[in-house]
């Protein structure tokens, strides 16, 4: 059931130009939508969206949602805004934690004052790595959370998207704004680039040039990998759904891999005699790097709201990941 508001049907989603954010936009184009995009193309590229530019109910702007002007005009046209745009990857978090903060954190105010104006709904997409180092598995929406020392800059952004999170339920408390948090879980598909550390693009480019695939830690580390076009569908139906506003959701794949098994996994798929290197994390981004040894969701709440649950399976995952790489 989709909520019954003024221009219920026009969406802006920011980071349109993104992985996630150009394949929401396709899935919103094709239920009839219309759809307004922004992105500063810093990790975003033209390409995710050049194919939906001829479309008469998108238009997309190459712009900062820094850019009060922008962003005011943007809003202005919507009623469901989607906040996709944010600093990612592990890698980029490691590298640049003062721009992995602003981003975040700036940006997500910025279009909470907008969303304000003009009282639209937003869905803000927050991350898995607000459970920090919590090891009550699967992770429920409503556990406490435990960060690492702030000097450690893995924590700063975990930090800067549970702060997201706050204000997002500051402006709903104080102002009355429809909020609706989503904590995204690994998501995977065509379109993601392994540039900022993202695992399986990564598998799969070494994989198919016969390069060693490069495993951190030990690789017993386990993640569970969500197709983006089950993502996207979560995100959807939460948008519109009338009693989503107010909690957090977990959207991702219950199902757990080990690394070393993905990349066993992936040089089977693609036919590869790539070896398996096993790469110390000191070594892979930064002395004193902390990984979580598992991530799993429950997502039964976000099943008993608008009844969604993962379909793909990481093997049909890594099966379309590795065919859109030899197109």
């Amino acid at each position: 059931m989709e909520i019954s508001r003024k221009n219920k049907t026009h969406y802006l989603v920011t980071g349109a130009a993104g992985f996630i954010g150009s394949h929401l936009v396709e899935a919103l184009l094709a239920r009839g939508h219309k759809v307004l995009g922004i992105d500063d193309l810093s990790t975003g590229r033209m390409d995710n969206i050049r194919h939906l530019l001829s479309c008469g109910r998108f238009s997309f702007a190459r712009s900062s949602i820094l850019d009060p002007v922008v962003l005011d005009r943007l809003a202005s046209k919507a009623s469901i805004i989607v906040h996709l745009a944010a600093a990612v990857g592990v890698r980029l978090v490691v590298e640049q934690p003062a721009r992995t903060i602003e981003t975040n954190v700036l940006g997500t105010e910025a279009v909470l004052k907008a969303a304000l104006r003009y009282g639209c709904r937003i869905l803000i997409a927050s991350s898995s790595e607000v459970y920090g180092k919590g090891n009550r598995i699967p992770f429920q929406e409503d556990d406490d959370v435990l960060l690492g020392p702030t000097y450690k800059a893995r924590w700063g952004y975990a930090a800067s998207k549970m702060l997201d999170e706050f204000m997002g339920f500051a402006y709903m408390r104080e102002h009355g704004l429809e909020v609706v948090p989503v904590r995204l879980f690994n998501t995977v598909g065509p379109r993601q680039t392994g540039k900022y550390g993202m695992v399986i693009p990564n598998f799969v480019h070494q994989a198919l040039h016969s390069e060693p695939l490069t495993v951190f830690g030990d690789g017993s580390q386990s993640r569970c990998f969500c197709y983006v076009g089950d993502v996207v569908e979560a995100m959807i139906r939460l948008s519109s759904h009338p009693d989503s506003p107010g909690r957090v959701y977990n959207i991702g794949s219950t199902d757990e891999i080990s690394i070393l098994s993905l990349a066993e996994k992936i040089i089977k798929a693609t036919g590869s005699h790539s070896p398996i290197h096993l790469i110390p994390y000191d070594e892979a981004y930064s002395p004193g790097f902390e990984d979580m040894k598992r991530r799993v969701p429950d997502i039964s709440r976000i099943h008993e709201l608008v009844g969604w649950e993962p379909l793909v399976g990481i093997d049909e995952v890594i099966e379309r990941v590795v065919t859109s790489y030899c197109r």
